[in-house]
């Protein structure tokens, strides 16, 4: 059986040059891409951290687990459902997190789902506790919580940041199983580019302002419902955007610190990049590229002024899409030797990076398959599909196993169609991804990017396929997890081929019937 390192990265859209970014300097994961399988149209079940995160990790859609806030652990609150590290826990191996993994809090039970899905206490870096602290330098000298935040590491407490830390924990991990000869699953999980946007000021160097565009539509949508809008309220919260008195909900920001922010998510990919490096070239060392399966995601995108919107909270693809890949030794490589070098560290201030992926698969897939996936890579016997009601059920997945897509026949073809059977669960029809975000009303308020449960009063359920985005937004009752479809509140559609950037809402002059009909057939499957 192959060890498995599983990276999940925060907040990161697939802003890389192995998906066809132009300006970004991510030689590393370019590097990864080279050698895995990557999926081109992968989605996260609900843009929000700990909903996707637990979403993924347990097979199960939010619907399932039951949580759409931060506020429950699902194991109460839900079911006492499996987790995938869980899974591979019971099947002889040493399960290890490192970072943000599951996301911290009553939504993993303060502990990361400890000792259920994790062989040894979850690892923390200590520089965490600082993420939102004043450690940006204004012009003025003086120290601020603000959004764009690059800094001096010298000038940080303790002299680092929390994901060079993970870096450096995982790395020893790496060292320790090498010596160790048992099988490993080791999450590493990566806070940037999730704000504050705090990386080494080092990495601006990369990205000159005026290389920065602002986003292709910065401006909100005529026909976007208003119940869609997120008003992202967690950055203007931020000392620098709170300084520029910004009106709710539609803004917008300036153009200039608009580019400033695009120009730090940029920055703080880069800075991202370098860690990857450091540890999968770290992999290389310890000789263990040869049998270990390398997972690389992150649990949602990030707006960046698209629709006048920043951050997530949103259906739309900017929020929802996410990179995906798969190195698996072997499969998506010829044979690798034993000991032999993979993943040579690349710099990205001297190294142009853009190694095309070996593999990439455009058919569209969700994250709720990274479970029965990673099981089926890994040798282990795949989770059963999930019964309609599966509340009571320990052990099942709402995803399918992707690796059936490995085979290169099986891929999408040109016209972008493809047949699958049943046992898909996609009923003789196109892949699609599902994702849902909650509202408390049908226009912006204080707490439309965060509601809490109890607070929750509308649903949207939103449909992609490699030719639309349908999203209906209904009446939801928060005491009995109900979706009313005969309560419509409003709707959108939007047609891939074009209006790839979801700007113009066809759904008041299109009869949509087939797509509604087709919405509920997915939700009652």
């Amino acid at each position: 059986g192959m060890n498995v390192l599983f990276i999940i990265v925060d907040d990161l859209r697939p802003l890389l040059g192995c998906y066809g970014d132009k300006l970004v300097k991510s030689p590393n994961i370019d590097q990864l891409a080279s050698q895995s399988i990557v999926f081109s149209n992968a989605y996260a079940q609900q843009a929000v951290c700990a909903p996707s995160r637990v979403s993924f990790l347990t097979g199960r859609r939010p619907d399932t687990t039951r949580l759409y806030d931060f506020y429950s652990y699902w194991r109460v609150h839900a079911g006492n459902y499996s987790t995938m590290p869980q899974y591979f826990k019971e099947n002889g191996y040493m399960t290890l997190s490192v970072g943000k993994v599951f996301h911290p809090g009553v939504s993993s039970n303060y502990s990361d789902d400890y000792p259920y899905s994790w062989s040894i206490p979850p690892f923390h870096p200590s520089a965490e506790k600082h993420e939102n602290d004043k450690t940006c330098r204004g012009k003025d000298g003086k120290l601020y919580a603000n959004l764009v935040c690059p800094v001096d590491v010298t000038e940080m407490p303790g002299g680092t940041l929390p994901d060079m830390q993970s870096t450096e924990k995982a790395i020893h991990l790496l060292n320790i199983m090498k010596t160790n000869r048992q099988k490993f699953f080791l999450a590493i999980g990566y806070h940037k580019p999730h704000i504050p946007l705090r990386y080494p000021q080092e990495f601006l160097k990369l990205y000159p302002l005026e290389n920065i565009t602002l986003a292709p539509d910065p401006w909100v949508p005529k026909k976007l419902p208003s119940v869609a809008y997120n008003p992202w309220m967690d950055i203007r919260q931020r000392d620098d955007v709170e300084a520029l008195n910004v009106s709710f909900p539609y803004g917008p920001l300036p153009d200039d610190f608009q580019r400033q922010i695009r120009q730090s998510y940029y920055a703080a990919v880069s800075y991202l990049d370098v860690q990857i490096g450091l540890l999968l070239n770290a992999l290389d060392n310890v000789g263990l590229s040869d049998n270990t399966i390398v997972v690389f995601t992150a649990d949602h995108g990030w707006s960046l002024g698209e629709h006048g919107e920043w951050a997530k909270y949103s259906n739309f693809d900017v929020a929802t899409r996410v990179p995906l890949m798969f190195y698996v030794p072997g499969m998506t490589t010829s044979p690798v030797s034993r000991g032999s070098r993979v993943f040579p560290y690349l710099d990205p201030f001297s190294h142009a990076g853009g190694s095309a992926p070996q593999g990439q698969i455009k058919n569209v897939v969700e994250l709720v398959s990274l479970f029965s996936t990673l099981a089926d890579l890994a040798g282990l016997q795949v989770p059963p599909a999930c019964p309609e009601m599966s509340f009571g059920v320990v052990l099942c997945t709402e995803g399918a196993s992707l690796v059936r897509y490995f085979n290169v026949s099986e891929r999408m073809v040109e016209e972008g169609k493809e047949g699958c059977d049943d046992t898909d669960r996609c009923f003789k029809e196109e892949p699609f991804a599902f994702s849902q975000y909650p509202r408390p009303a049908d226009t912006p308020q204080w707490n439309s990017d965060k509601p809490k449960l109890k607070d929750i009063r509308i649903m949207g359920y939103s449909m992609r396929t490699i030719d639309y985005r349908y999203t209906v937004w209904v009446q939801f009752d928060p005491n009995n997890f109900s979706a009313n479809f005969e309560d419509v509140r409003a709707g959108e559609l939007y047609m891939m081929e074009n209006d790839p950037n979801q700007d113009f809402n066809i759904y008041n002059n299109t009869s949509h019937g087939w797509f509604f009909k087709k919405i509920l057939d997915v939700l009652k499957h």
